[in-house]
């Protein structure tokens, strides 16, 4: 079935939510977001190759060292699974990959454990609850060696819960309201919605911005990435990345990207488009 043109998603979501009001706004972050690394930020629902690939460059390609952390997973405490988390990256045999897991915040702050990523030029999330990952690591060496990854100009990625990480503010569930907790904090600025399109987050991403002024909602539809180097920001994969922010007038701002988008990412405010990729409605 073909997707809805970005302008008509866009028309519907105004006309249905109206104008939004601005609330209180949140605490200042503790720490700048690191500057050097990418994050490949995917919404959930499969992964295309493209999206795969581009992760997989940016770490280096042949010479990749990748830890994959399947943590938000139940799945993740089953020892017979391992090999079916590392599997779709060993086809593109990269010089190492290896394996993390715990629930125990002790163990993510013992060396041996830690050093795996201190080794790495890229880390993945997996899918499932993104509380679990942030209840394990947050605040932990782990949490310490993922920020100078990114600052030495590793990649950091993950899907779904592991995509909802990424941003300070996390939505660790609930729809049309948000239920908000704390994220890893790789970026600062944006707040990030994964399953967007495809489960209708659109009402509780506007929800949160407009608790939160200063915040870009970025909400990232299945099977899509939402890639960032330093700045920079494109687009992979196969449907829309809806960018949103409140307005202290009228109603809320939208911006749709679509794969092959890119431009720039600024401290504040939207982002900004540098090259769009033409399609039948523009």
């Amino acid at each position: 079935m073909p997707l809805a043109p970005p302008r008509l998603i866009l028309a519907l979501a105004i006309s249905l939510l109206g104008p939004m009001s601005l609330a209180l706004p949140c605490s200042a972050a503790e720490e700048p977001p690191a500057k050097a690394g990418s994050l490949v930020i995917v919404g959930g629902g499969g992964m295309p190759d493209d999206v795969r690939d581009r992760f997989v460059e940016l770490a280096g390609g042949k010479d990749a060292r990748i830890v994959v952390i399947p943590t938000a997973s139940e799945a993740a405490d089953d020892e017979n699974e391992r090999e079916s988390y590392l599997k779709p990256w060993r086809k593109y045999q990269p010089q190492s990959i290896d394996y993390l897991h715990t629930r125990s915040r002790e163990k993510a702050d013992d060396p041996a454990f830690v050093a795996p990523i201190e080794k790495a030029t890229a880390v993945w999330f997996g899918g499932g609850d993104q509380s679990k990952i942030t209840a394990a690591y947050r605040d932990t060496a782990v949490h310490r060696a993922l920020r100078a990854l990114l600052a030495r100009g590793g990649v950091i990625g993950g899907t779904s819960a592991g995509a909802a990480i990424m941003s300070d503010v996390m939505i660790e569930g609930g729809n049309p309201r948000a239920e908000v907790g704390s994220g890893l904090g790789f970026t600062k600025n944006i707040v990030v919605d994964q399953h967007f399109l495809a489960r209708s987050r659109i009402n509780r991403l506007l929800g949160v911005v407009a608790e939160r002024p200063g915040l870009v909602g970025i909400g990232i539809d299945e099977a899509t990435a939402f890639v960032i180097t330093g700045d920079r920001w494109s687009v992979l994969g196969k449907s829309f990345v809806l960018a949103i922010a409140p307005s202290e007038s009228g109603p809320p701002r939208f911006e749709s990207f679509r794969p092959g988008d890119a431009g720039r990412l600024p401290e504040r405010g939207m982002p900004v488009v540098e090259r769009r990729r033409r399609g039948e409605d523009d």
